[in-house]
């Protein structure tokens, strides 16, 4: 009696619950060395092939094999799906998504900050809008399970005693400027450029002020956002954030910023964690050290934005006038559950790991968590692009009022954090 209650609790059947338990199981996983090392690619010119030796091409065999068995689970309680069904789907979308990490290694890709996930996305929709997505291929995509399971790892990632060593300062560039860009963005495509879907608008203002891709994914679910709205905010912003890898330490340079200042400015304008880092490095080690921290202290906000929004829309965007006033359970049952997992995991890692095992040691860890969350990621977009058409992504564009946004909230963001940024580190 006591395990069918448990079966029919939110606990067992909803994805955002599962994406906890999958999260913290696989976070446990690297913590207690069951899972040392993650396997990865080189980079490569000519010669893909070359992007591994044959041995490392096998470690992905166990790799793919961690990633299906617990994700089969899921997808059997919340989906009723079998493992027979799912197993052979997975296969294929993790083939394919190695497929997409292999393109990102190429030299001359990966010098653009063009990341896998992008090449995950653009690979799901050629499939999808060519031949189709297969039944049992479709079986195996299940975006949201992924990308919910790998933002409760990053959490992990979010140590707030390197949020404590930029001190003032940083708090003011990245938890300062952030709600005002999230908040004006999203006024000014609703009001003034009267874009048609407010989660559309939403959710580019979160890719766009906040961390991108991960920033998208949680606020895209607060809102209930389309596929192919979180795919279009994702192609936006992996797209610019190419170009902010090259111009904005460019534009340091320029305008003479001190190495504290600009790191700062990229840290809170550069939407990818990877890329904030990759371009503080142009800059210098003091940049690509405070850049990587602001990003950090950024990303909080992501749990914080998603409540606010669930919120948010259920009491003013969903609600019906005429009805009575929403009861504060309904934006309980609307809050992405795995919200919760991304806080638990970082209160785990500041206050459990860091103190247990010391700075090195949690690095190394989390070094194994991140190598799976960013398999996650991929499985992710590749099950997104598997699950959109052209067509739809097209409707989104009509008129180009998103890249309008985009473009008009990026840059406010890119003046508002350099005005920050010369108040909180020019000194």
């Amino acid at each position: 009696m006591a395990f069918r209650r448990l079966r029919n609790s939110e606990f067992f059947r909803l994805e955002d619950w599962w994406a906890v338990w999958l999260g913290l199981l696989f976070l446990a996983a690297a913590v207690s060395g069951a899972v040392s090392a993650v396997p990865r690619l080189e980079k490569w010119t000519s010669a893909p092939h070359l992007a591994a030796s044959a041995r490392g091409w096998l470690s992905f065999v166990p790799l793919a094999a961690g990633l299906a068995i617990p994700c089969a689970v899921a997808v059997r309680a919340t989906a009723n799906t079998s493992a027979t069904r799912y197993l052979p789907g997975f296969a294929a979308v993790f083939s394919l998504a190695l497929f997409a990490e292999l393109v990102s290694r190429h030299t001359t890709i990966s010098s653009y900050g063009l990341e896998s996930v992008l090449w995950a996305v653009a690979l799901g929709l050629l499939v999808a809008n060519t031949s189709g997505t297969p039944p049992w291929l479709a079986s195996a995509a299940r975006s949201e399970l992924y990308i919910k399971t790998g933002l409760v790892l990053l959490g992990a990632e979010i140590l707030f005693s390197r949020i404590r060593a930029l001190g003032p300062p940083g708090l003011v560039v990245a938890w300062g400027v952030t709600p005002v860009v999230v908040v004006s963005m999203y006024q000014f495509g609703v009001r003034v450029l009267r874009v048609s879907s407010r989660s559309l608008a939403m959710v580019i203002a979160a890719a766009t002020s906040v961390c991108g891709v991960s920033a998208a994914i949680a606020t895209a679910a607060a809102c209930r956002a389309k596929k192919e709205e979180l795919t279009l905010a994702v192609a936006l912003s992996m797209s610019f954030t190419a170009a902010m890898i090259v111009v904005m330490p460019a534009l340091a340079r320029l305008l003479e910023l001190d190495e504290s200042v600009a790191g700062a400015w990229i840290g809170g304008t550069i939407d990818s964690t990877g890329a904030v880092v990759a371009a503080g490095a142009l800059v210098g080690p003091r940049a690509e050290t405070v850049a990587a921290i602001v990003k950090m202290i950024q990303n909080v906000l992501i749990g914080i934005i998603a409540f606010v929004v669930a919120a948010y829309w259920v009491a003013f965007v969903e609600r019906d006038p005429s009805g009575p006033r929403p009861d504060p359970l309904e934006i309980w049952r609307r809050f992405p559950k795995f919200i919760l997992g991304f806080l638990g995991a970082s209160v785990l890692a500041s206050f459990v790991l860091l103190p247990t095992y010391g700075a090195e040691t949690t690095d190394e860890l989390l070094r194994t968590s991140k190598g799976i969350r960013h398999w996650l990621f991929n499985l992710a977009f590749l099950s997104i692009g598997l699950e959109s058409n052209f067509r739809a992504l097209a409707a989104q564009l009509a008129g180009g009022k998103p890249v309008t946004l985009y473009v008009c909230g990026q840059a406010f963001n890119v003046l508002l954090t350099l005005a920050a940024a010369w108040v909180a580190f020019g000194s």
